[in-house]
């Protein structure tokens, strides 16, 4: 159970670091709206999966601007982390917002259509 509770912990010092580089240091524009909403911190450190959220839209974009910043970011992520090696960076897009969003789309029809159901035309 320790090891979980470390693997939490460098997992959330990864994200706030990485998160705060990309609201100080970095100033590339298309960054700017994106969301920084978990990091997976391999064992030896070696690898982290930085997942975010933007716009639909601008993933593209955004995936663009990851990878033309992302030996910066590294860069200044190892200096803040001091860590043994400095991680290399694979930036995933966090597809739960949009699933999120659908999921509530679809139960907000559902919740219509039995509203129609429970209350026919006419009365």
């Amino acid at each position: 159970m320790k090891q979980g509770a470390s693997s939490r912990k460098v997992n959330q010092q990864a994200r706030e670091v990485i998160a705060n580089i990309l609201l100080f240091e970095i100033s590339d524009p298309r960054l700017a709206l994106v969301t920084i909403t978990g990091c997976e911190v391999s064992f030896d450190r070696s690898y982290c999966n930085v997942y975010y959220a933007a716009e639909r839209g601008t993933y593209e974009d955004v995936a663009a601007a990851f990878a033309a910043a992302s030996g910066r970011i590294r860069s200044l992520a190892a200096r803040e982390l001091s860590w043994r090696v400095a991680p290399e960076l694979r930036f995933m897009l966090d597809a739960t917002v949009d699933e999120a969003e659908r999921i509530g789309r679809a139960l907000n029809r559902e919740q219509r259509h039995f509203e129609e159901i429970e209350s026919p035309e006419g009365e």
